[in-house]
């Protein structure tokens, strides 16, 4: 039997207690954390502990002509980390190492399966962290953060995963191990560490990243500013980026989020408030004092109900235990939900989160609002429940018509989560067919025969040509294990 070889050979190169290929066990990795779409095996997965050992699996991949695909955590949400072509899912969770920290130049070198906040935990007592905080932080690992360019709330000041990635070790579909990047901020020739970051698996492994670490800042002030509707929260949002004022995180949740976190949390919100924003700025001391009045007046021109100054560490911890965990929250209100991922242009955040709600209204639908809203990164989690007929397709429908607002008024179909199976049809929209055949031209420099991670993040030209964009499930041709046993 092929796959009885396979295993075998695999089993050779990591051993046979890190080898999975039993149906039972392999229902695990059948998805990632979109889980109300398509769903597909793998034939088998791997766990390597080192780079020899991914260089080895992915040559006897290469050998046998068999599609392949990295996983960290599976925490991702476009279906990025689903074995839709069959074949083998190398999972990089051993791969956990800090290998290197060097506070004096604030680098470190890491392992892909190291987990994000893991990083911030060991370097805490030296005064420095790990900048990129998806909400997923305490779980997804920073390759999988490098793989989709991870935001979180902090992004607005410091920037995505891209921007605290220097350096990279990469195993191509070949085999062949190629460093990119370095310790230095700007390395000669082409940024390959920035094409890499972003490219959902598609281009290679990372099996060492370099990253940058930050200074904590001298003082950090948290707010909790109340609102009675989402407009007028979001005029505050333009109002404060207008001034100047970069805060290092500027969050938005809605009415839904707020009666959620309520019952679960008991933050404290105001009754009647139909949005939040938690705003945390950070810097020196006297400044974050100066930029404290200024969100106090904004706030109060723009209608707030109340402003709440987190007192303490234990108060600050509370409010961003709310966010953190939105999500989670709207389990509390709803059976299922789609939690979709735009970005739209701040200025439009009133005229977008009205047609959010149009939306909701014409599906018959509960539209959660959880979003990034100092750069404009919505994520509306569309509630659903699967076990009424219709209703699926309907949050599936609702989910297409906020893409296409989103790019109707200038925004992007994603702003971390990555395009990965879910979004496939929808980029399109956004390139042309040129943009979209030279970037088949850069995946095909790194991997010819298209093997790592098909089915992902480039649509086939074929597809190009169709215009529908509600969900349809993207098969690929299954050329693996599957079909010779």
């Amino acid at each position: 039997m092929e796959k009885r070889r396979i295993v075998q050979e695999l089993a050779a190169i990591v051993g046979p207690e890190w080898v999975i290929s039993d149906p039972d066990e392999l229902t695990v990795y059948e998805c990632d954390g979109m889980t109300y779409l398509e769903k597909a095996m793998p034939d088998v997965v791997v766990l390597p502990d080192n780079t020899e050992q991914v260089v080895a699996v992915v040559k006897l991949c290469g050998r046998e002509q068999l599609p392949f695909l990295p996983r960290g955590a599976g925490t991702g949400l476009s279906g990025g980390a689903i074995a839709v072509a069959g074949g083998v899912i190398i999972g990089l969770n051993r791969m956990n190492r800090i290998l290197e920290i060097d506070i004096p130049n604030q680098r470190a070198i890491v392992e892909p399966g190291l987990v994000n906040l893991a990083l911030t935990q060991a370097i805490q007592d030296h005064g420095h962290y790990f900048a990129p905080d998806p909400a997923s932080q305490a779980a997804s690992s920073i390759g999988g953060n490098v793989a989709e360019n991870a935001g979180g709330p902090h992004c607005l000041k410091y920037g995505t995963t891209t921007t605290h990635i220097l350096g990279l070790e990469v195993v191509l579909a070949s085999g062949a191990i190629v460093p990119i990047g370095g310790k230095t901020l700007d390395c000669p020739g082409y940024d390959l560490t920035g094409l890499f970051t972003g490219s959902e698996g598609t281009l290679g492994i990372a099996t060492k990243v370099i990253v940058r670490l930050l200074p904590h800042a001298e003082a950090v002030k948290t707010l909790l500013a109340s609102f009675h509707a989402i407009d007028a929260a979001s005029e505050a949002v333009s109002e404060i980026i207008a001034t100047g004022i970069i805060p290092s995180a500027l969050e938005m949740m809605d009415r839904h989020i707020i009666r959620a976190l309520e019952e679960w949390l008991h933050i404290g919100y105001p009754e009647g408030a139909g949005a939040v924003l938690l705003i945390e700025l950070d810097g020196p001391a006297a400044e974050i004092e100066a930029q404290t009045k200024q969100i106090k007046q904004i706030c109060d021109r723009c209608g707030a109900l109340d402003l709440r100054i987190a007192k303490d560490e234990q108060e600050r911890a509370l409010l961003w235990r709310g966010r953190k965990g939105a999500v989670a929250a709207v389990g509390r209100i709803t059976h299922e939900f789609y939690l979709q991922d735009g970005v739209v242009p701040r200025t439009t955040l009133p005229r977008v989160l009205r047609e959010v709600e149009a939306i909701a209204e014409r599906n018959a639908l509960v539209i959660a609002n959880v979003f990034h809203a100092g750069d404009g990164n919505l994520h509306p989690l569309i509630c659903f429940d699967s076990r009424r007929e219709g209703e699926l397709q309907g949050a599936i429908a609702a989910g297409a018509e906020i893409m296409r607002l989103c790019l109707s008024v200038g925004g992007s179909i994603t702003g971390e989560h990555g395009i990965g199976m879910e979004k496939i049809d929808f980029i399109p929209l956004m390139y042309s067919p040129d943009d979209l055949e030279a970037m088949r031209r850069v995946r095909a420099a790194f991997d010819r025969s298209s093997r790592c991670n098909p089915g992902k993040l480039l649509p086939s030209s074929r597809s190009c040509s169709e215009t529908t964009i509600s969900y349809r499930p993207h098969r690929v041709e299954r050329d693996g294990l599957a079909q010779r046993y």
